[in-house]
Parts: C-alpha cells; structure tokens; sequence
C-alpha cells in the first residue's frame, strides 16, 4: 500500500506563529495557492480514497487536491491536530511571557508534558496511530490530509523516534510524505516534499 500524507496548507495563524490546535481557521490565500500547487504535483498519483481531519484547514487542502484526482473522500476525527488547550490562539512572546515554565519543560521533555487544558503528544500518538491502522487496512493507494504534530508523532512511531526528539522531524505546510506499507511493515519514502512549490 502507498500512503501520501499531507499537512495542509497555510493558514493566517501559521503566518502570525500563532499556537494553532483545534481552532477551526481556514486557508489563507497563500495556503490555497500552496494546496493548488499540492493538487497539481499529485495529478498522475492514482489515488483510492483521501481521508482528512474534520479541521477546516484540512478538508480545504482535501478539497482541492480532489480537483484533480476525484476520489471518495472520508473524515477521521483520530487525525485532527493536538488539542493545545489554553494556549490555542497565542503567538511565542504570549506564551515566554505568561507561560515560561512550562516552555522549559515542553523544551527538555515535551513527551512529559500535556497541554494545559488539553493533550499530551503521547495521547495524540495513540489516536493517530489508530487511524493509521484503519487508513492502512482500506484501499491500496490512500491520501490523508492531517496536521503539523499529528503527522509527526506518526512517523516517530514508524522511524522509532523517542517523542521527546520529535523536533527532529520538520514538516511544512503543504508538506507531502510517502509511507509505503505491506503486512504491518511500514517505509518512509519521503518527509517533507515541498519541491511543487518551488
């Protein structure tokens, strides 16, 4: 089986650095110019299913990329983005500001940690690896459109990355990666393709 997964494209709080869990912000502009270019690059990929977030951001990204590859496109709520909690909605200087402590500890050992309010990376890894295991048993070529931290705790758990090293992982917006799987076996092809928006 092959499996595309894509961060969506840019939205105004990725712009602004702004902490960007749940919220239901849209595409920016240049977030859907990003996700037409995505759609583009993806023409000759032959495609069974998508599968996306329920985030707005995500069934966007979703959207356009069917454009080009009409194909059924299903929601999972287990790929939605970290629930940040409290923090959602503030920008870096907010949060050195209001909430320094719990920055150094995110900083040392952010698998040890859960969002005020909210959730823990390893809580979102169990989540998203359960949907990884309902994507990978369906159809033979699937795309899913997910989120910055929900993708990276998947590949951690693929490579056998500690959570805690998670920032070795960099995912951009309108982001492809390539998994390739067969009998529980899975295969990074590629992290972070982003030479269609070049």
């Amino acid at each position: 089986m092959r499996l595309i997964l894509v961060r969506h494209g840019e939205t105004s709080w990725n712009r602004e650095n702004r902490v960007q869990g749940r919220n239901d912000t849209p595409l920016s502009e240049a977030g859907t110019a990003q996700a037409e270019r995505l759609a583009e690059s993806m023409e000759a990929e032959k495609i069974g299913l998508i599968i996306t977030s329920p985030l707005q951001r995500a069934v966007e990204t979703a959207s356009i990329i069917n454009r080009r590859i009409n194909a059924p496109i299903e929601i999972d709520e287990d790929l939605m983005e970290l629930d940040q909690g409290m923090f959602e909605g503030m920008n870096f200087r907010e949060l050195s500001r209001d909430h320094g402590d719990f920055l150094k500890r995110w900083a040392a050992d952010p698998a040890s940690v859960a969002m005020p309010g909210g959730e823990s990376l390893t809580g979102l890894q169990e989540r998203a690896w359960r949907a990884m295991c309902r994507i990978t048993s369906s159809c033979d070529s699937t795309l899913a459109v997910s989120h910055n931290f929900t993708i990276t705790t998947i590949l951690c758990k693929i490579l056998d990355i500690p959570l805690s090293d998670f920032r070795r992982i960099r995912l951009d917006n309108a982001s492809k990666t390539i998994i390739e799987t067969a009998e529980d076996t899975f295969r990074v092809i590629v992290i972070n393709d982003t030479t269609h928006l070049e």
